[in-house]
């Protein structure tokens, strides 16, 4: 008998999870993004690609119906924070969604994370390869 046909049958799905999420990812484990739980997401002018899970068409669905945070979209799909901010790193590449800045800047106080996060994304969107330049110093 293999290990396997002796687990429990909640131990086999927690494993089935487990690979379900590593595949979902392409195996990656970090977002090449920074994001917070509170980053808010909305639509952009790009697509998703064909070759994305369909959890980032169940993500992109939500964020059309509203805006919402990462840990909002994680709950409501039912995956882990991590492979989501992936996937969320994912469609920002494409622009599919964007971090949206209108009213995260007040022009008195000094810049939110929510403003930076969107620097951040439209940044690397912009120039992807811009942490391969060689460093000045």
């Amino acid at each position: 008998m293999s290990p396997q046909s002796r687990q429990t049958p909640a131990a086999a799905a927690e494993t089935t999870v487990f690979v379900r999420t590593y595949t979902l990812t392409g195996g990656r484990t970090r977002p090449r993004h920074m994001l917070s739980l509170e980053t808010v997401l909305e639509p952009g002018p790009g697509r998703a690609g064909p070759g994305l899970p369909e959890e980032c068409g169940q993500i992109l669905a939500l964020c059309r119906q509203r805006r919402l945070s990462v840990a909002e979209l994680a709950g409501t799909i039912g995956r882990p924070v991590t492979p989501v901010k992936i996937l969320i790193s994912d469609l920002l590449d494409v622009r599919a969604l964007v971090v949206p800045v209108t009213d995260a800047y007040d022009s008195s106080h000094s810049p939110t994370r929510q403003l930076l996060e969107a620097l951040s994304a439209g940044l690397k969107a912009r120039w992807p390869d811009a942490d391969t330049y060689p460093k000045a110093g």
